[in-house]
């Protein structure tokens, strides 16, 4: 299956903060729609970086005060992983296993297409297992 059948079954609800916001806005945004990331982009939209509860609390580690009325450019991260929408969720697992990350952006060119959850990933394999599973069991019932 490839990302982008697994982005049809979700909400296309991409969650973003501008480059200019401050790390209060972000924070902000991500309590009030109990989200875990929130990509940075430009005024054009396109991504910059991705900033998570895990950037902030790492933040907030090593500066104590002030850090909250920054730019979320001095919190989030730059490098990003990121996956095109016809990558299969075996990749994206492989991926966010590896790089030990929970959320990897979608991206067609510059355009984002959405972001994709270790949860989402997880979800798809269980689905999968239990249809396969299904499936076995008519065989095997039907002979």
């Amino acid at each position: 299956m490839s990302v982008s059948e697994l982005l049809k079954d979700k909400p296309n609800q991409i969650f973003a903060v501008d480059v200019t916001d401050t790390l209060r806005d972000a924070i902000a945004l991500l309590n009030t729609k109990n989200i875990g990331v929130v990509l940075v982009t430009d005024k054009k939209g396109h991504m910059k970086g991705i900033l998570s509860e895990r950037d902030i609390i790492r933040k907030s580690l090593a500066q104590e005060t002030g850090f909250r009325d920054e730019p979320v450019t001095k919190t989030m991260t730059k490098k990003v992983f990121t996956v095109g929408s016809d990558a299969s969720v075996d990749e994206v697992m492989e991926l966010m296993t590896n790089s030990r990350i929970r959320h990897i952006p979608v991206l067609d060119g510059d355009e984002i297409k959405g972001l994709i959850s270790i949860g989402d990933v997880v979800k798809r394999k269980i689905a999968d297992a239990e249809n396969e599973a299904a499936m076995l069991r008519d065989y095997i019932t039907t002979g």
